[in-house]
């Protein structure tokens, strides 16, 4: 959560426990192939079929992650993954849709999370985007990660943003806003 970026999707034309599970290990297998350690993790749901299937669960104590369920009616546990699904429909799929059929849509959903993760910029680490904010911190912090150290660094976020220079920072913004042509999917 400290980076905002999206590890692990998937998509299907129905709402299965296998869905959630194949995005669960895309995300484990997406930070284990960057040497990142995922014990420890605090995965956050809402009480979704998927999220409280056995084999999910399961999956995540296999990996050693650590099941956070929101309660019913508290968006709190939840409240990120919320605010993603909000950006998902207004950047993607009300602007850019309706789409042909699903292998259509999975194009520019993986077009998507590419542009979210390495080029859209997010206020809340910076004004950079989420696979930057993650090589400084990891240049930075050569430790391996953990899920504790992940918890540590969203107050090195904070910290660490506003030691960065005004001309360096201005002058990026700058330079990202001319380079980026804006979200994709919209060709």
């Amino acid at each position: 959560m400290f980076s905002r970026r999206v590890v692990g999707w998937q998509l299907s034309t129905s709402l299965r426990t296998d869905l959630a599970l194949d995005a669960l290990e895309m995300g484990i297998w997406t930070r284990q192939r960057e040497g990142r350690d995922v014990a420890g993790l605090t995965h956050h749901s809402d009480k979704g079929v998927q999220g409280l299937a056995v084999r999910y669960t399961q999956r995540l104590a296999e990996a050693g992650a650590v099941a956070s369920v929101g309660s019913t009616g508290d968006s709190y546990d939840n409240a990120l993954a919320e605010a993603f699904n909000s950006l998902f429909k207004a950047e993607l799929v009300r602007d850019k849709g309706p789409w042909k059929n699903i292998d259509d849509l999975e194009i520019a959903v993986a077009e998507y999370i590419d542009w979210f993760n390495h080029r859209r910029l997010h206020g809340e680490i910076g004004l950079i985007p989420p696979a930057e904010h993650e090589d400084t911190y990891y240049r930075q912090n050569s430790a391996p990660a953990t899920a504790e150290a992940s918890v540590a660094s969203l107050h090195w976020s904070r910290h660490e943003t506003s030691l960065i220079g005004k001309e360096r920072h201005h002058a990026r913004h700058h330079q990202r806003h001319r380079d980026r042509g804006g979200c994709p999917g919209s060709r």
